[in-house]
């Protein structure tokens, strides 16, 4: 399984962004998919996390109410909506995905197999 993030980039505080994640996976609908980030010097942290049904979905508390993750199974796609940008959002973001049984929704990095190459997201202040 191979995936592809993009959609980062520069955009001042207040403003959006979404970041898609494509799956070069036969069937996409048995792959639960993660956001996670991370800064210079800093661990990877969890961002949001959806599982198989669109309605497993959780969130880090801080981008709670701000972020929106969203998995289109047609196009083999996760999208990670960012609104009300802060600049402690900026970080390079990394999709992953897992296949995973019934409603189980990872949300730990070491839960995950496969990785997206990440996506630099820069918000200015």
């Amino acid at each position: 399984v191979q995936l592809q993030a993009s959609g980062g980039g520069l955009v001042q505080a207040g403003g959006s962004l979404r970041l898609s994640c494509a799956a070069s996976v036969r069937t996409f609908d048995r792959y639960a998919g993660g956001w996670f980030r991370q800064e210079p010097g800093k661990e990877r942290e969890f961002v949001a996390a959806i599982g198989r049904a669109t309605t497993s979905v959780y969130y880090a508390d801080s981008v709670k109410g701000r972020f929106t993750i969203s998995r289109d199974n047609a196009k083999k796609t996760v999208y990670l909506q960012m609104d009300s940008l802060k600049p402690e959002d900026t970080a390079v973001y990394y999709c992953a995905a897992r296949s995973v049984i019934m409603t189980y929704t990872p949300r730990s990095s070491s839960e995950y197999d496969y990785w997206g190459r990440g996506t630099l997201v820069t918000v200015s202040s």
